[in-house]
């Protein structure tokens, strides 16, 4: 049987749109049921209306406790909600807004009935903020990223404007799991009607506050100077009319590759395990870019709620994340003088170590802290960190008077700064990362799971460094023995052990019964089979 990744999706590969969100309205979900409980992960509640694990009973007890966190945090300004482009999205807002009205609480969503990427949210909420008003303004925004169409989720951003942190969701998603065993007794509501018509309910125009402030962060005008040819694919994604409102307003040399929306996404090629999912780091999913380089000098994907990129050059194809991430940090530490001078380089754990190699040359300070995009909050508002990025193609950065930009993700910003590169040094970003291993090394990288039952895991998670007795590692002295990042000193929920020349990391997986080992060598593929080797004998030994 031939492996169909790659290609165009197939009608069999499609969801019932129609089933789909029938399932939403008509299943209940078990609150005895683990699986059909509300629980937030990084990026909040995740599920699929068909598996009875994101369905309107879920969201209205999400919303009602959302209300009630922020009533007990003093937030008494306006909440920003926008929705990205899965079929569930438009179902959740609307559920989302009976709540929010029956409530009392004023709710902005998008003035032209479009649909919002998080980054935009995210700008949205620190541009209020900023104005110094007496309330302070917070957001939902209802995605789930890349996940396949099946799926929808449901996301809080306190004022902030990043992702909430574990204290808030898990307030929320106790709260939550309450009402629905409560039948929803609690739940305040209206109709839709009612709703849509209430003095709370108003607009916000997202595109025009965020294209407008693109010059704030990005030189469009060398772009536009040099003609750089853009290939924007946003994948069926918000960031549509963003991209085709950036080109024109601007004067970019810039197509949309694709522009339909589809909430089927029947346009997709199929990721690596033939499902459709709009992952912009995936050669898979992004086959048809990558086919297409040679009619752009820079060509860009984004996800569903455009928080991640997908760097495409025609000289390389399709850019692996790390070696993105490591180019543009080399990039605006050279040329954003308005940046704090002891501004710092903000990474997680399990992205590649080359980024440390270019920071120490730039002489900046690195903050490496465990995986997920909220621990680069403070730093990005106070600029304490000019850039903060994550291996899973996230990252955001400063405005270029050193001033916080967002504090979610943002795919749109990474993809145009590709441009700006390309504009203004006369390389592509992979010609440059050609460049940065001739001076720092070419590191192989890769990760892989293991199998590990629960009780395994919950022993990962709390495992300490002198649990681990080894003293090498691939046949080199181990420098450090990391169960807490170092960056902040917060704790990684695992484990990395670090050599001059490489290293691993171990994390439990929080849906399914495996852990992650995430491992990355400056020797070579034989010597990264090694690591991973070792690294996984010397969990087992210690997870049992």
């Amino acid at each position: 049987m031939t492996n169909r990744a790659g290609t165009v999706a197939q009608p069999s590969d499609l969801v019932d749109i129609d089933d789909l969100v029938a399932a939403y309205f008509d299943r209940t979900p078990d609150a005895g049921n683990p699986d059909q409980r509300v629980a937030f992960g990084t990026s909040g509640h995740r599920g699929s209306s068909l598996k009875t694990s994101f369905n309107e009973d879920h969201i209205a007890a999400i919303t009602q406790a959302i209300v009630e966190y922020r009533a007990g945090q003093g937030i008494t300004g306006p909440l920003f909600m926008g929705k990205d482009t899965h079929a569930l999205s438009g179902p959740a807002q609307d559920t989302a807004l009976q709540v929010l009205a029956a409530n009392g609480v004023r709710t902005l969503l998008d003035s032209r009935g479009g649909f919002t990427p998080t980054p935009a949210l995210s700008h949205a909420i620190l541009t209020y903020n900023a104005s110094g008003p007496k309330d302070r303004a917070d957001g939902i925004v209802i995605t789930p990223s890349h996940n396949p169409p099946t799926d929808g989720g449901f996301k809080y951003n306190p004022p902030h404007g990043g992702p909430a942190d574990t204290d808030a969701t898990g307030w929320i998603a106790d709260r939550a799991n309450e009402l629905i065993e409560a039948g929803l007794e609690g739940v305040r509501r209206v109709s839709l009607e009612e709703a849509k018509a209430a003095e709370t309910t108003g607009t916000f125009d997202f595109l025009d506050s965020y294209v407008s402030a693109l010059p704030e962060i990005i030189d469009l005008d060398a772009i536009k100077a040099a003609g750089v040819r853009i290939g924007a694919d946003p994948m069926g994604s918000a960031s549509v009319a963003y991209w085709q409102e950036i080109g024109e307003r601007f004067g970019l040399n810039l197509e949309v590759v694709n522009p339909t929306v589809d909430p089927q996404w029947a346009f997709m090629t199929l990721d690596w395990d033939e499902k459709i999912r709009m992952d912009c780091s995936s050669p898979s999913a992004m086959a048809s870019l990558i086919g297409a380089r040679d009619k752009y000098d820079i060509a860009t994907g984004n996800d569903a709620d455009s928080d991640r990129h997908g760097i495409v050059t025609p000289d390389a194809g399709l850019m692996n994340p790390n070696h993105y991430l490591a180019v543009a940090i080399d990039y605006l530490y050279r040329t954003r003088d308005g940046w704090r001078g002891d501004a710092g380089v903000g990474k997680t754990l399990v992205s590649s170590s080359i980024i440390d190699r270019v920071a120490q040359s730039l002489g900046r300070r690195l903050d490496e802290v465990p995986v997920g995009f909220k621990w680069f909050v403070p730093g990005l508002l106070d600029g304490s960190i000019g850039f903060g990025g994550e291996e899973s193609a996230g990252a955001s950065f400063l405005r270029r008077d050193g001033s916080v930009w967002t504090t979610d993700k943002d795919g749109i910003i990474l993809a145009l700064l590709a441009a700006e590169m390309t504009a203004t040094t006369g390389t592509t970003p992979s010609q440059r990362y050609r460049e940065l291993t001739e001076q720092f090394g070419d590191p192989v990288y890769q990760r892989i799971d293991a199998p590990a039952n629960r009780e395994q895991k919950a022993a990962l998670k709390k495992l300490s460094a002198e649990q681990v007795t080894a003293d090498t590692l691939a046949g080199e002295p181990i420098t450090a023995k990391l169960t807490e990042a170092p960056g902040n000193g917060a704790a990684i929920g695992g484990l990395k052990v670090t050599t001059e020349n490489a290293w691993f990391a171990a994390r439990p997986s929080g849906t399914e019964d495996v852990y992650k080992i995430y491992a990355e060598s400056f020797k070579g593929e034989e010597h990264l089979k090694q690591v991973q080797q070792e690294a996984k004998a010397l969990v087992d030994s210690v997870i049992g």
